[in-house]
């Protein structure tokens, strides 16, 4: 009777760590996944309006990695080609159809974005500081976390993380004017070999370089 009851209390507790909530799968995505590359396909869905039936949307997709702290990458290849690089000091834009850069302070721009969730730092006190953090029911097989800037005063609305088996399945992305932007990554590469040097973005020779 007692071994069973132990059997049991440990089975229990086994499922119960097997079933994270988002907040804990957040919580050891920072610690534990240092870098990682994966491709991505990104839904944007624009507000529906008044005249239309069904809510516009483009669909867009590439490649992502990134590097802590705070450098990540990523490749658009389709429908057109674009490439974002934070490489910890500047965020650059390349438009390849405009043959357009638009360089800007990192700082000033990522402290309460999406990408700050993913490339940060390691603690996850100090996103706390940015970030109203909170565990969301769990659904489509994924355990999902919750996250609203403390600053009100930005585009920003909420953030839902989605995660499969502790991995980064899914961001779904609302902003303050109704639009909405889901980007679901794929063949998921955890820890893998980047280097600094990767994320460094030097403009096309003869591109217009935009500084605000």
């Amino acid at each position: 009777m007692i071994k069973s009851l132990i059997a049991g209390t440990a089975l229990a507790l086994a499922s119960l760590a097997a079933h994270a909530d988002g907040l804990q799968d957040l919580e050891r995505f920072l610690k534990e996944v240092g870098s990682a590359r994966s491709g991505f396909t990104q839904v944007v869905t624009a507000p529906k309006r008044s005249n239309e039936s069904v809510a516009r949307s483009k669909t867009s997709s590439g490649s992502f990695e990134f590097l802590r702290p705070n450098r990540f990458r990523f490749e658009y290849t389709k429908p057109f080609e674009q490439t974002i690089v934070a490489d910890g000091e500047t965020l650059w834009l390349f438009d390849v159809d405009l043959n357009q850069v638009t360089a800007r302070k990192q700082q000033e721009v990522l402290g309460s974005t999406p990408a700050a969730l993913i490339a940060a730092g390691t603690d996850l006190r100090a996103l706390g500081e940015v970030f109203e953090l909170k565990a969301a029911p769990a659904r489509d097989g994924m355990e999902w976390l919750e996250a609203r800037p403390l600053a009100r005063d930005g585009q920003l609305q909420m953030v839902r993380v989605g995660f499969r088996q502790g991995q980064l399945a899914v961001l779904d992305i609302e902003d303050t004017l109704g639009q909405r932007s889901v980007l679901t990554f794929t063949n998921w590469e955890g820890n893998a070999r980047l280097t600094p040097e990767r994320f460094r973005f030097q403009p096309p020779p003869g591109a217009d370089v935009i500084r605000p």
